[in-house]
């Protein structure tokens, strides 16, 4: 315990950092919950019939509740997100590429990365993936 002590004696700055980070993070908390206890006290709350229906874009459910999908929307969802990942890698590496000492191995590193990418887009176009039919 002792050893603590000491250690939050000598350095100060570094427990008051995450002192104001939980303090931030139970602020958050609060602010959510104090909205969610709000919504729940103002709000109307008038059940009715047509109001526990499912709403199908204005028009009255008829039938089953399944539905078959196609797969390329399922295919196309996937590619996005392959993409949006490879985003936000990009932005972190242009970021470190320009700092001294990390020139040349993250761009190895980088060519490496989009040239995985860029085989599963030329396999996605080659197997026809990409054409709408």
């Amino acid at each position: 315990m002792q050893a603590v002590q000491a250690l939050a004696a000598s350095r100060p700055g570094y427990f008051h950092a995450y002192s104001v980070v939980g303090l931030m993070a139970l602020i958050g908390v609060l602010f959510v919950g104090v909205a969610f206890a709000g919504n729940q006290l103002l709000r109307p709350y008038a059940p009715t019939q047509e109001k526990l229906l499912a709403y199908e874009c204005g028009v009255d459910p008829v039938g089953e509740g399944w539905a078959q999908t196609q797969i390329r929307y399922y295919v196309y969802a996937f590619l996005y997100v392959i993409f949006a990942v490879d985003a936000i890698y990009l932005f972190p590496w242009a970021t470190v590429f320009a700092a001294p000492g990390f020139g040349a191995g993250t761009l190895i590193e980088m060519f490496v990365f989009i040239g995985f990418l860029a085989v599963g887009l030329l396999y996605a176009w080659k197997k026809g993936v990409l054409t709408w039919s």
